[in-house]
């Protein structure tokens, strides 16, 4: 453990020190403070003389404003963070003739790859908690709603969704850094699996449903099941997507009103505020047991990926790199 830690040590400063990362970290923290004052200032607008319900400060997360909404930043722009965090975390060792340094030092193999996978969770970890609080104080003093337990406990498990979320892309570049031996060709890989796992996937999923459930419009006004059926078949297969799947575990999570994971209706911040006097908003335990089947698969594929990157780690030879 403490071979892993002094890894984890090394590659910290490393992150927190490299150009690359400081120019992502600034990028990201100056869309969030605009995405949160523009959406702080619409909702302070839009809430004179109404009462404010519960829930309102989860709003700075999910309403969209007039650009885009927190999670949809992030569940679009989230896995850059791990891409850029692990693309060359291993290949950087060999093309500048360091890792066999490391490898002879007197520290087990295994603590190479686990300390420098677990540097990028803490390093992402720092940077979802800093935006997340800072988005917070903002809202804070731009609608003058002080959040209450059950909205913090839904910020918490967003925040622990988000990491796990951003820990997969994590463990994919590290894989790809692991396999090839050029920066520039793995870190082509893993923005290729990006590209292809948050945008192709979804199409292919449609594609896919029309041939296994299809469907036409005389079709589905005669039998609506039908109909019910291809969007079926289409959900299933874009849960091949983890972005799929944080994006419908995230909203979940944040709309207390939100009684599934599958997206029906768009509302807009005054439509959800009328839409909350007519029902009632849903527990937290209850808004838990519904997206834990996806925090799951997020948590399971992060492992299953970092596994990979562990066992061709491991059977690499190293010693004359």
């Amino acid at each position: 453990m403490k071979a892993i830690l002094t890894i984890c040590r090394k590659e910290l400063a490393d992150h927190f020190s490299s150009t690359r990362f400081i120019l992502l970290f600034t990028l990201i923290l100056m869309v969030s403070l605009v995405s949160a004052y523009m959406v702080g200032t619409g909702l302070k607008e839009e809430l004179q003389g109404v009462a404010k319900p519960s829930f309102v400060f989860l709003m700075l997360f999910t309403a969209t404003g007039k650009l885009f909404s927190l999670i949809q930043f992030m569940a679009f722009f989230g896995p850059l963070i791990g891409i850029v965090l692990g693309f060359d975390a291993v290949n950087r060792e060999r093309s500048y003739r360091t890792l066999s340094k490391l490898a002879s030092q007197p520290i087990y193999r295994d603590a190479i790859i686990n300390g420098k996978f677990l540097a990028g969770v803490i390093t992402i970890t720092v940077l979802i908690l800093a935006i997340a609080l800072i988005i917070s104080g903002i809202g804070l003093r731009s609608i003058g709603v002080v959040p209450g337990p059950d909205e913090i406990g839904r910020l918490a498990i967003y925040i622990v969704i988000s990491i796990f979320y951003i820990s997969f892309w994590l463990g994919v570049s590290i894989l790809f850094s692991v396999v090839f031996r050029s920066i520039a060709t793995s870190a082509l890989a893993a923005v290729a699996c990006w590209i292809f796992l948050s945008f192709f996937v979804s199409l292919g999923a449609s594609i896919a449903a029309d041939a296994i459930s299809p469907v036409d419009q005389n079709t589905a006004m005669s039998n609506p099941e039908l109909l019910l059926q291809h969007e079926q078949t289409r959900h299933i297969l874009s849960l091949l997507s983890p972005m799929t799947l944080y994006s419908e575990g995230t909203n979940t999570i944040m709309d207390p009103l939100r009684k599934t994971t599958q997206t029906l209706l768009l509302m807009g911040p005054l439509e959800r505020l009328s839409l909350s006097r007519f029902q009632s908003a849903l527990p937290l335990s209850q808004s838990i047991l519904i997206v834990l089947p996806h925090l799951i698969s997020l948590i399971a594929v992060t492992m299953i990926f970092f596994a990979l990157s562990y066992a061709v780690f491991m059977r690499q030879e190293i010693r004359s790199t």
